[in-house]
C-alpha cells in the first residue's frame, strides 16, 4: 500500500501531465507531428492521441473498480487504436483538450478516495488483478514514459 505522500506524488504527476505534454508539442509543425523519426516507434501525434485513448480507458477502469465488485476490464490493442482514422485525421489539439479535462476529473477522483477505495480490485484478462492504487501508479508512470518517447522522437529528427 502506498503512503499518503507517495499517493500525493503520483496524483501530482497525473495533474501535471497535460501541461507538460502541451509544452512539449506546442508549436510543432505537421511534419514534426506526423513523421516516424524512430523506426518502430509512433509519431508524436500518435503518442498524444494514444495518451488520450489510454488514459480514458484507465479513468473508466478506475470508476468501474470503484463501483462494481471485482469487475473484468476490457483490454484493447493499442497499436491498432494508434493507427485508426481518428488518429490520422484529428488535430492533436482535440486530444490535448480531452487529456486536460480528463486529468482534472481523475485528480479530483483520486484525491477523494479512502485507503479502502484505493485497494478495490478488478480483473484485467491479460495482466491479472488490478487495484485502483495500481492504476494510479501505472498511469502516473505511463504519462512520463510518453513524454520521454516524444522527446526521443523529436531528438531523432535531426539524425
Amino acid at each position: 500500500m502506498l503512503t499518503n505522500t507517495e499517493k500525493q506524488t503520483l496524483i501530482a504527476a497525473i495533474r501535471a501531465l497535460p501541461a507538460q505534454l502541451e509544452a512539449l508539442v506546442s508549436g510543432l509543425s505537421q511534419t514534426q507531428l506526423t513523421t516516424h523519426f524512430l523506426e518502430g516507434e509512433w509519431t508524436v501525434a500518435q503518442n498524444v492521441h494514444h495518451v488520450a485513448d489510454s488514459h480514458m480507458n484507465a479513468y473508466i477502469r478506475t470508476k468501474l473498480l470503484l463501483t462494481k465488485d471485482n469487475p473484468t476490464v476490457i483490454p484493447y490493442d493499442q497499436d491498432v487504436w494508434a493507427d485508426m482514422a481518428d488518429v490520422h485525421q484529428t488535430s492533436i489539439r482535440e486530444s490535448l483538450d480531452l487529456i486536460r479535462g480528463l486529468h482534472a476529473r481523475w485528480v479530483a477522483l483520486f484525491e477523494s478516495l479512502t485507503d479502502a477505495q484505493f485497494a478495490m480490485t478488478g480483473m484485467h484478462p491479460e495482466n491479472g488483478m488490478i487495484t485502483v492504487e495500481s492504476l494510479l501508479r501505472t498511469y502516473a508512470g505511463h504519462g512520463a514514459a510518453h513524454l520521454d518517447q516524444i522527446t526521443r522522437t523529436l531528438a531523432a529528427q535531426s539524425n
